[in-house]
């Protein structure tokens, strides 16, 4: 009852006020108890009913917390193993296949498209590199351009690389092989056929979605899955592929240094983008990060290797990501990042 109630008083609150961009305090958390009260009045501001955060640190998941609800007909809240949509952030797994198909030399990153049974016009030869860092539009490899839709041509190369199609893939080359079991392809799709995770699980701990304009309306998800959008996972299980990505377990050192790069245009300006992730600095600190945003759906990670951590933060809204700038490749903005840096990265905040 007292689970229900909380969840009444959470629809209560979403249907009563507007949503805002929420503000940060003038100091960063000092404590990891004051981390999560912000994370929490933050997901009060937008209006999101519910957000699961994680953060991993030296190889190891160091706190996971759910907030609020994971769906207001029932009041099942919202846990650290609840499931969200990743969209976009789907695209870091499928850099991931990529370039283990890359160092086993089956594919290589300036492979032409057409290859692949790629066709786009345009002037020069698109590569496989360019469709991975956003840089496939105008003159290749000039100029990014986030493009989702452009990302998801990258199944032709896995599929015709791996003789399997990415949701097969991406189940044997990463889920099973770092034992993740709350992840899988969207369930919506035919997809999800590849799924390691059983479907009585995914079905009892999927998040329900909701619009994001204060009336907590249920909203279908999107149905599609691809290299570029459509995994489902918890924020544990996200941690847990950012800890096999710093390990080690899925990509050797170098091919992991190369798919955070950032890319280099030949005038010699430095692109936001690099294969799969976006790798940028936050005052003088190298960030590498994705984000997803689509309808009833946000999601974020942000990893900082040279200090071994990595916050991952889900939402069944798009309010996480919606109201910032974050596919012109800027994080500066986004307060769900920046409370996590200040605290534990620039600050002095602990960490169990």
């Amino acid at each position: 009852m007292g689970v229900l109630k909380s969840a009444l008083a959470v629809a209560v609150g979403l249907a009563g006020c507007r949503g805002t961009v929420p503000t940060q305090p003038a100091t960063p958390a000092a404590s990891l108890a004051e981390f999560e009260g912000r994370v929490d009045a933050l997901r009060a501001s937008a209006q999101i009913p519910a957000v699961s955060g994680a953060i991993a640190r030296d190889g190891r998941v160091a706190w996971a917390r759910g907030f609020g609800v994971a769906d207001l007909a029932t009041g099942r809240a919202a846990t650290d193993t609840t499931l969200y949509h990743l969209a976009s952030l789907t695209k870091p797994y499928a850099s991931t296949v990529l370039l283990q198909l890359v160092a086993e030399g089956r594919i290589s990153l300036d492979d032409p498209v057409s290859k692949y049974g790629i066709v786009l016009a345009g002037p020069g030869v698109v590569r496989v590199r360019h469709l991975m860092s956003h840089t496939s539009e105008g003159t290749p490899g000039t100029a990014y351009r986030y493009n989702g839709a452009r990302f998801s041509l990258l199944d032709s190369v896995i599929a015709r690389a791996d003789g399997r199609p990415f949701a097969e893939a991406v189940a044997e080359r990463v889920l099973r092989r770092i034992g993740v079991t709350h992840t899988a392809p969207n369930p919506l799709s035919p997809s999800f056929a590849a799924s390691i995770a059983s479907p009585a699980l995914v079905q009892a701990t999927l998040a329900r979605g909701y619009s994001s304009d204060g009336r907590a309306v249920p909203t279908e998800y999107p149905a599609s899955f691809s290299t570029a959008a459509g995994l489902v996972a918890s924020a544990v299980d996200v941690a847990r592929f950012s800890i096999a990505l710093d390990r080690g377990e899925l990509l050797s050192p170098a091919m992991r240094a190369l798919a955070f790069a950032p890319t280099v245009t030949p005038a010699g300006d430095t692109l936001p983008y690099a294969l799969g992730w976006f790798s940028t600095r936050y005052r003088g600190v190298r960030v590498i990060w994705h984000y997803g945003y689509w309808t009833a759906i946000s999601a974020l990670i942000v990893k900082v290797p040279d200090r071994g951590l990595t916050l991952v933060v889900l939402a069944n809204t798009d309010a996480l990501s919606r109201p910032y700038a974050l596919g012109d490749g800027r994080l500066d903005g986004d307060p769900w990042a920046t409370e996590f840096l200040d605290a534990f990265v620039l600050g002095s905040a602990p960490l169990p």
